[in-house]
């Protein structure tokens, strides 16, 4: 949704059109668990799903061998830890579970912007992933459209 109505919607109208998101599916994203407690979250689904992502002068902006109207262009924007659980491969778990979550549900392609993180910088920055996580798990750099953030891509299928 455009900024200025997510920022009217904080609190509870946030919870509640989220609620309404999932319920209406398909879901936003995938939880991670670890002893029955949720400690993780990834937000995966077609880019047209996230259309603030999809602006032309966005760092995120599709390209055209995978437009964002194309329902099997996939894309992941935002990780969430919990406190306490960071540096112990939970979005990697969460970013293999996207990548997965996408195969079976057809995307062609899965796109993420993450940072290419040097130096300490504070968790809440990190929320769109490293770059070094995804460069892991077989995504390669498409385009750099600012120094700190690639935009990257898995092939998932033809």
């Amino acid at each position: 949704m455009p900024r200025r109505d997510f920022e009217a919607s904080l609190g509870s109208g946030t919870r509640q059109l989220f609620r309404a998101r999932v319920e209406a599916g398909p879901p936003p994203g995938l939880l991670a668990y670890r002893g029955g407690a949720p400690v993780g979250w990834v937000q995966v689904g077609p880019r047209a799903d996230v259309p603030g992502w999809n602006g032309a002068r966005r760092l995120t902006a599709p390209t055209a061998e995978a437009p964002a109207d194309d329902p099997r262009v996939w894309g992941t924007s935002c990780f969430v830890t919990k406190a306490g659980y960071r540096r112990q491969g939970i979005a990697t778990a969460l970013l293999a579970g996207a990548v997965d979550w996408a195969r079976q549900n057809g995307a062609r392609v899965l796109d993420a912007c993450p940072v290419d993180a040097s130096g300490n910088r504070p968790p809440i920055s990190l929320y769109h992933g490293l770059a070094s996580t995804f460069r892991r798990a077989g995504f390669r750099e498409v385009v750099r459209r600012r120094p700190d953030r690639p935009l990257m891509r898995l092939e998932i299928s033809a």
